[in-house]
């Protein structure tokens, strides 16, 4: 099944403002981006209430403290991917906002980087929305429970 898929072209993770994106997915964003492997939109989602300049002021402050520091050019191409989208994962209009980030994206891969009695709500919403009409990449955090 696998091999069928196309590949992702937008990364999607709710929990983008939490401990695991602040201490290992934004230097893995980084160090794919300095390695020239990372070049579709990357989309967090979170309830910070934060602006985008925020989002992307804490990846560059995650990157230095737990990521070797921050390669100027990496971050340029990683910042310049970078999209934001603020609200409670309860609310329809988190994923209407989150369906005009992804815009043309067809197959998005969604990375729940977020506690595991969430994942059902999440998937619903994002079906609700439109976010899941065509197959795509689902990752869970791994750290939450199975």
């Amino acid at each position: 099944m696998l091999a069928n898929l196309p590949p992702a072209d937008a990364l999607v993770f709710f929990g983008a403002t939490g401990d695991l994106a602040t201490k290992k997915i934004y230097p893995a964003l980084h160090a794919m981006a300095r390695r020239g492997h990372l070049n579709v939109p990357v989309i967090g989602v979170a309830r910070a209430g934060w602006t985008l300049e925020q989002f992307k002021a804490n990846a560059r402050t995650s990157i230095e403290e737990h990521g070797g520091g921050v390669d100027p050019a990496a971050f340029d191409k990683l910042a310049g991917l970078m999209r934001y989208v603020n609200g409670d994962y309860s609310d329809a209009a988190t994923y209407q906002a989150l369906r005009a980030q992804l815009a043309a994206a067809k197959c998005p891969a969604h990375y729940l980087a977020i506690p595991p009695d969430w994942f059902g709500r999440v998937v619903e919403q994002l079906a609700k929305a439109g976010c899941t009409e065509a197959p795509g990449w689902w990752l869970k955090s791994p750290l939450a429970a199975t």
